[in-house]
């Protein structure tokens, strides 16, 4: 596959100069951030933004002193917003395999410490494959987070990414990542044109295959956090994908001992205490979960684990143990696939 990775190195690296040359809007984020990262945006270095190619806001909240993995860091742009959310006492590591790109972040490093106040640089990059993590000499069990902006789909071997991010973690930590997913299997006619695979198109992967990937290499429960349909608006490009259906979503992946398949219930309950950083008011674990701030709300036990096991557990009370079992949670979703409706008759085995 090196003939694959050769033609992202030279799509990134020579071909684009700034965003505007993309060919599609795939790789382009175009919900605005919230206030408090467009303002750290607006201290980010104009050289790394306008090398900027991700698709989603891959910063989660919580950030303070933590060690975060950056997969595909490019120009920088998320690794230097990053930088200044975990601070001084954090630490933040970009991993890119596009000289180019390299060359524009590590030009700024020391800029963005002056600019964030910082007495040492807490962000460096390293050249590396995302699809070779473990050739990086980067310690197991050690970051605390893992970002990626839509480069995943830029990967030949997406599973292995996937799994040694999954070894990379510490236990409770988390990947927060955005990607371009498909509505079906790309044919391998389009996965072989260099353009469709540079915007970002033909290497993404059907959504079910990714949610099933992402529970084998250990990740049980995948979650949303927000998704958009893409429109490609190239009518020459949309020709050739026909009727394939493109989505830009943000999931995050919890390393937890102990998550199940499926929702369950436990009879377990959370109470948000207002404390994250920039939610007083409330707090999105992903697109079905809203904690308000001193309401009591029933959980699955994989929710429950997903804030009790990982940083956000001072930031809840928590009631209820794992003791008892009452079936599935209906509140995320699932249900019995049983009709309780006995009006039609049935032979007896």
């Amino acid at each position: 596959m090196v003939i694959k990775h050769q033609e992202v190195q030279n799509y990134y690296g020579k071909e684009l100069v700034k965003s505007e040359d993309l060919k599609t809007n795939a790789c382009c984020t175009i919900d605005p951030p919230p206030k408090y990262i467009s303002e750290i945006i607006g201290q980010i270095h104009d050289e790394v933004v306008a090398k900027y190619y991700g698709c989603g806001l891959t910063i989660p909240n919580k950030l303070e002193g933590v060690k975060i993995l950056d997969l595909g860091s490019g120009s920088g742009r998320d690794c230097f917003i990053a930088s200044k959310l975990v601070g001084q006492e954090g630490q933040v590591v970009g991993i890119d395999m596009t000289d180019e790109q390299l060359n524009v972040a590590n030009k700024h490093i020391d800029y963005h410490t002056e600019k964030f106040g910082f007495a040492y640089a807490n962000v460096k990059f390293l050249k590396g494959n995302i699809e070779a993590l473990d050739l990086l000499n980067l310690e197991p069990n050690s970051f605390d987070i893992i970002i990626s902006n839509c480069v995943i789909n830029l990967a030949t071997n997406k599973t292995k990414v996937l799994r040694d991010a999954f070894h990379l973690l510490k236990p409770g930590g988390e990947m927060y990542f955005s990607d371009v997913y498909c509505d079906r299997r790309i044919p391998k006619t389009l996965q072989d044109d260099q353009v469709l695979w540079g915007e970002c198109l033909s290497g993404a992967m059907y959504w079910n295959d990714f949610q099933k990937t992402a529970r084998d290499v250990g990740f049980t429960d995948p979650r949303t956090i927000e998704s958009r349909p893409i429109s490609v608006e190239n009518e020459e490009i949309e020709e050739k994908l026909g009727e394939l259906k493109f989505f830009s979503v943000t999931y995050r992946l919890f390393k937890i001992k102990g998550l199940e398949e499926d929702c369950e219930d436990y009879g377990q309950a959370v109470c948000y205490k207002g404390t994250i950083k920039g939610k007083p008011n409330s707090f999105d674990l992903d697109n079905h979960h809203n904690f308000q701030k001193g309401k009591i709300e029933p959980v699955c036990g994989n929710t429950y684990l997903m804030l009790k096991e990982t940083r956000f557990e001072n930031d809840f009370t928590f009631y209820g143990n794992f003791d008892t079992h009452y079936g599935i949670f209906e509140g995320c979703g699932g249900a019995m696939p049983f009709s309780l409706d006995n009006t039609t008759d049935a032979d007896c085995c």
